[in-house]
């Protein structure tokens, strides 16, 4: 398949290593020569310099031949031309825009044919709603849904004086009083595929396969003490605060955002009549305790600058805020963070990548194609959503009779209304749902492929 990738800031060089790791023949257009020298010393790509709106651009680097183009400049309106002008060259191309103004967000959805757009997407607005899901449950690092939210993926760590600590997975379900199961663990910065042997150690992530009606029976077996959240506290004035102050607020929730830029604030105050806007230096801890911080649920460090996000939420679970989540701009340093109190992390290139990833996969392989793909483990894993179809071995067969491949693993079984944690003689049958977690650097594209031949 071959891919035009516009753009090579963050989330294109996130995706130009994804892709070519896995085999994508890509193209590059960027009017930064440094950077696609880069990218060219790097990985194993083709690069064109110029305007990618520019229709002489796009035929250099091979549109009439391309099977999609992605559009990820930090112009909107130029990933939204570029689209166009590519689409008009190639009927048949698929096209994906990253759209971040919150002015478009309705339109460019209404608007999708006349943009000739297949697929939208909008970090901020994706790492608001991931943040949402998060305030939900605090006990919680991450969460992922599938089975249309009946079934998810959450993330623990296990912490000093924790009942799982020193627990063999064997024993994990008579500790904590329901079916769960882990699926993997993260461990010094390393992901593994655990067995019922395996010894939980303090400060190992875990992540854990429930259905979602076990999710409080789960935190409140660990003693991990749940509260509703009623009031957030937002360092910075970004998108993503307005995405998800907005969203915070038609739930009733009390929204404080502390900015440092006075038109900002001004722009906001506009924008969410209903919020709390503070005009101040949000890293001044004065600031902070006078504006109420340890009286809140919640903070949320959205700067646009990682150490000052990690400064803020040091302070803030020192503080003993009961949740915090802070945003970085990418998740290289993995052991750094997994070292720090930083609550959860979300890093939203990663969060736009890994949808754009999963769209190119799925039109890869059309016929038997993942339902749902997210990235775990800091990157080091994959869990992904398969329906079970007439092509599928090993229908009818007990677990513990089919071969999987290394470091493989099924994590649960929806059979229609019913949703299974599975055991050894577990099966599945024709229509059912695997959830299927691959901790290897092997993609898995069909369910078929997580067999032994």
């Amino acid at each position: 398949m071959k891919i035009l990738i516009a753009g090579s800031g963050k989330v294109g060089t996130t995706l130009t290593r994804q892709l070519s790791a896995e085999g994508y023949d890509l193209t590059l257009i960027d009017t930064n020569s440094s950077v696609l020298e880069q990218s060219l010393e790097r990985y194993d790509v083709m690069a064109v310099h110029g305007n990618c709106a520019a229709m002489e651009t796009l035929k250099e680097a091979g549109v009439e031949k391309a099977d999609l183009l992605i559009a990820v400049t930090n112009a909107d309106e130029m990933n939204l031309l570029c689209s166009m002008t590519a689409h008009g060259v190639n009927p048949r191309l698929h096209t994906i825009a990253r759209i971040r103004n919150p002015e478009y967000t309705d339109q460019i959805y209404e608007m999708r044919n006349v943009f000739a757009l297949s697929l939208s997407v909008n970090p901020e607005r994706q790492a608001a709603m991931e943040i949402e899901q998060l305030l939900k449950y605090p006990g919680f690092l991450k969460r992922e849904a599938f089975a249309k939210g009946r079934v998810e993926i959450v993330e623990l760590k296990v912490k000093p004086g924790s009942p799982l600590c020193n627990v063999a997975l064997s024993d994990l379900n008579s500790i904590i009083g329901c079916k769960v199961l882990v699926c993997t663990v993260l461990r010094k910065g390393l992901a593994a595929a655990p067995d019922g042997n395996f010894i939980l150690c303090e400060g190992d992530r875990i992540f854990v396969t429930a259905t979602t009606n076990t999710l409080t029976t789960l935190l409140k077996n660990l003693g991990i003490i749940t509260h509703k959240v009623r009031r957030v506290m937002i360092c910075g004035g970004s998108r993503i605060s307005y995405y998800l102050a907005e969203r915070l607020l038609k739930s009733g929730i009390n929204v404080q955002i502390i900015e440092q830029n006075y038109n900002r604030c001004l722009e906001l105050a506009n924008l969410l009549p209903q919020a709390c806007i503070v005009h101040g230096d949000a890293s001044n801890q004065v600031l902070l305790t006078s504006e109420g911080l340890e009286s809140s649920d919640a903070l949320v460090t959205l700067t646009g600058l990682d150490e000052l996000n990690m400064i803020i939420s040091l302070y803030g679970n020192a503080c003993g805020i009961p949740q915090v989540i802070t945003k970085v701009g990418h998740l290289e340093n993995n052991d750094l963070l997994d070292s720090l109190s930083l609550g959860s992390v979300i890093c939203p290139k990663d969060l736009c990548s890994n949808t754009i990833v999963r769209y190119v996969r799925a039109m890869k392989k059309q016929e038997g194609a993942a339902l749902t793909i997210h990235s775990i483990a800091d990157g080091q894993a994959e869990a992904i959503e398969f329906m079970v179809d007439d092509q599928t071995l090993h229908c009818g067969e007990p677990l513990k009779a089919i071969h999987l491949k290394r470091n493989v693993l099924i994590a649960c079984i929806i059979h229609g209304s019913r949703t299974e944690i599975p055991a050894g003689d577990s099966v599945f049958s024709l229509g059912d749902t695997l959830i299927i977690v691959s901790v290897s650097s092997q993609v898995i594209y069909q369910l078929n492929d997580i067999f032994e031949a």
